[in-house]
């Protein structure tokens, strides 16, 4: 990309930064915690990267807000906001899996403007701004052009909360998993996104995520030329409750699925 930003250079520094802590504890992690349940966890690579773009945050644009997973936001009255996952794909990390990522994102006003998704164990870094298309290591990315779903990978991913909606989202899997060459679940949103961004994955559907794990890659693949929207094909909910993203020429099928009436408890309907 030509032309990059301040904010973009800042971010692809610090997420590089951020990507040396993780290799420096991948394969020799001492120490995890759980949050949530057994398999909601936290290293000390979460911790220390979190620090290290929260400080480098504060330190450059100390007037701007901060969202980030593993810290109290710091809210301010300004029109931008950085949204961090210090390391997405903690589970993968803490077993050596190498699906995982710095995921650093900037929202103006209410909109994102900038996101970079670093995996530091394939030294792969997407990156976007918006309206300035969608790089992986400084080439150009696109979607893939399938256009039926017999012919489509998709990935998808499951929450750590086991309710009536886990339990549902199964049904879904088979849905998809019978239409489809296959579904993958790599435990790694951004990367998903990224992934079909790229074309690796034809599509990607997920709930109960959170505006770190999102915010990023959703900007990444929409740059890219991907539809990224809530399940019905609205407006994506910031939030991170639903997403879908597709390289477009699905999208339509695959939204034929997700808002069948049997799923309608994923839009708090009774």
């Amino acid at each position: 990309m030509k032309n990059k930003s301040e904010f973009l250079l800042f971010a692809l520094d610090v997420a590089k930064e951020a990507g040396d802590i993780q290799l420096s504890y991948f394969g020799n992690i001492s120490s995890i915690k759980k949050k949530s349940s057994n398999i909601d966890l936290l290293t000390n690579a979460d911790i220390e990267s979190e620090k290290l773009v929260i400080g480098k945050i504060k330190e450059k644009y100390p007037d701007h807000s901060i969202i980030s997973e593993e810290t109290k936001s710091n809210l301010k009255d300004s029109k931008y906001t950085w949204i961090i996952d210090p390391l997405d794909g903690t589970t993968n990390f803490a077993h050596n899996l190498p699906i995982f990522a710095v995921s650093i994102a900037l929202m103006k006003d209410d909109e994102i403007i900038m996101g970079v998704v670093y995996n530091p164990a394939a030294n792969k870094c997407f990156y976007a701004e918006l309206n300035k298309a969608a790089y992986l290591n400084d080439k150009l990315i696109q979607p893939s052009s399938s256009e039926k779903l017999s012919d489509c990978l998709l990935a998808t991913g499951f929450p750590y909360l086991h309710d009536k909606k886990y339990d549902l989202s199964f049904k879904i899997f088979k849905e998809f998993y019978d239409k489809t060459r296959g579904l993958r679940r790599l435990g790694a949103a951004a990367l998903d996104l990224c992934f079909v961004a790229m074309g690796r994955f034809d599509g990607f559907y997920e709930y109960n995520l959170n505006a770190w794990d999102i915010s990023a890659g959703s900007l990444i693949a929409s740059e890219a030329g991907c539809t990224v929207s809530d399940w019905n094909g609205k407006k994506i909910p910031k939030d991170g409750s639903r997403i879908l993203c597709s390289n477009s020429k699905i999208h339509k099928s695959m939204m034929n699925i997700l808002t069948k009436p049997e799923y309608k408890l994923y839009f708090n309907l009774s």
